[in-house]
């Protein structure tokens, strides 16, 4: 995983990554880089939703990284243009997956496994 390093093989953007994990889960949290700390209005639910280092910020990674980070990923949770651009990019999301909040897109995903 990327420490603090400033440097892409894709576009330049950084992002930052936090893995959860339980027994059956895999959970990603993703924001851009810029988006740590910030606060944002989310008027329709009438809450303030606070971008938080705790939630969104262990590792600075690349996009490269975020790729490997969302393909092993069985939930995703993105705040910011770029990481929710990158996702429905790559087709982890749809448009029908993105809201704004405060004028940021935020968008979640949520893998499911067939049974067989």
């Amino acid at each position: 995983m990327a420490g603090d390093r400033r440097t892409s093989t894709y576009d330049g953007s950084m992002y930052w990554a936090k893995i959860f994990t339980t027994k059956t889960e895999i959970v990603v949290a993703m924001c851009d880089d810029d988006m740590l700390d910030k606060v944002l209005d989310f008027k329709e639910k009438n809450v303030k939703i606070k971008v938080s280092k705790y939630f969104y910020g262990e590792h600075l990674v690349d996009e490269k990284v975020v790729l490997k980070l969302m393909g092993k990923a069985t939930i995703g949770n993105l705040m910011g243009k770029n990481i929710v651009a990158v996702a429905r990019k790559h087709g982890f999301i749809s448009k029908e997956n993105i809201i704004n909040i405060d004028g940021i897109p935020h968008a979640q995903f949520v893998k499911l496994e067939e049974k067989r």
